[in-house]
């Protein structure tokens, strides 16, 4: 059976996905990140998996990692990485619930990115009920930390990526249809300013602000951004009373580049702009990197080659283009393991309260998930 053919039901795997929309896991509570590994792994557990709950660290949730049965399992074979984390806090579904609209269906993470793993699952389901059996054996790790820069799984992702042969991630698809064969280099930045506290209306002048020094250096921040490599700052904390000088603020920034050295040189960048300046220090400490991985790696080529020609028998042209966004597949691709990102469900406005996927797309994708999985072998 050609398995462009399988019957994938749009209803059953909107039904199917619903338990997952509607259990909110936010990146920064493991309790909730760990009901939805809960979930997951029993959906696979059904689907005959040999499943591994692995414990959690730095805080964060849990991950589950499922070996499919197969002849040559232990062998090199297939990975297929997901995340589990939703940058949504406990609360969303209560205006944006998990709701069909049309050729349209809403709900937060769906489309980043419990909707990819979903259709990644049904794929190896749909195969298994029609008793193909894939070329290689298939493993699937979904990790609780991706929506912050992988802190705590980073080194579990690409241990496992290391004892298999290729990777497949099913993140969002491109608005084209197309795939995800290179990522842009990515740096986090936790920035802090030290000022002196006083009463903002007895004694202003007394005071250094701590709010108004970040402010600048947030000007002075974005203002470096150019084509070749970009600063973004997205959160700040401060302040508990209106009328005090505030002593403290903190803030993280984000530097994004498409090559690696690019990247470096803005890191060195943001970090000689630490220093005290009018009586308030500035602090920048590097957080979380993310690799810069090349869109010319053969491999990578070569499972491209495969899924273009899939989609040609599905009825579109298909294309791959490196972008920016990190994922996990970062660290994959820059490790030399081939790697195919982009595979997910195709949509709109994820990581916000519009955040949707086209119906259509479950199907479409799901094909293009078991195609590659039954054309990928140890030969290519």
């Amino acid at each position: 059976m050609n398995p462009l053919e399988l019957p994938f039901d749009t209803d059953d795997m909107l039904k199917g996905l619903a338990p997952w929309i509607e259990c909110e896991s936010p990146t920064w509570d493991a309790v909730a990140v760990n009901r939805m590994m809960d979930l997951a792994a029993y959906d696979m557990a059904t689907m005959g998996a040999e499943v591994e709950r692995i414990p959690g660290r730095m805080g964060f949730g849990g991950s589950v990692r499922a070996r499919f049965p197969h002849p040559d399992r232990g062998k090199p074979g297939i990975m297929i990485s997901g995340h589990m984390d939703t940058v949504h806090p406990i609360g969303t579904l209560d205006v944006l619930p998990f709701r069909r609209e049309g050729d349209i269906c809403y709900g937060p993470g769906l489309m980043d990115m419990k909707g990819g793993n979903y259709i990644a699952l049904e794929a190896i389901r749909q195969l298994a009920r029609a008793g193909m059996q894939t070329p290689l054996p298939v493993t699937v790790l979904f990790t609780p930390d991706e929506e912050v820069g992988t802190p705590s799984t980073r080194d579990l992702i690409e241990a496992e990526a290391a004892r298999n042969a290729y990777v497949l991630v099913p993140e969002p698809g491109h608005d084209d249809g197309g795939v995800t064969i290179g990522r842009y280099a990515i740096a986090r930045f936790n920035l802090k300013t030290k000022g002196r506290p006083s009463h903002a209306g007895a004694r202003l002048s007394d005071g250094k602000s701590a709010i108004a020094a970040m402010a600048r250096r947030i000007i002075e921040i974005e203002d470096m951004t150019g084509p070749d490599c970009t600063f973004s700052v997205g959160v700040i904390r401060a302040g508990q009373w209106v009328n005090c000088v505030s002593s403290s603020c903190e803030a993280e920034a984000l530097s994004m580049a498409k090559r690696q050295n690019d990247l470096d040189s803005g890191v060195q960048r943001m970090l000689a702009l630490q220093g005290s300046e009018n009586g308030v220090e500035f602090i920048v400490e590097r957080g979380v990197t993310r690799p810069v991985w090349e869109p010319d790696t053969p491999g990578t080529a070569r499972i491209f080659d495969i899924a273009r020609d899939i989609a040609k028998e599905l009825g579109f042209e298909m294309k791959g283009r490196s972008q920016g966004g990190g994922s996990d597949g970062n660290f994959t691709g820059a490790m030399g393991v081939p790697t195919l990102d982009g595979l997910g469900v195709a949509g709109d406005k994820f990581h916000t309260l519009e955040e949707h996927i086209e119906i259509d797309s479950l199907a479409m994708r799901g094909r293009m998930m078991a195609g590659l999985l039954m054309q990928i072998d140890a030969n290519l």
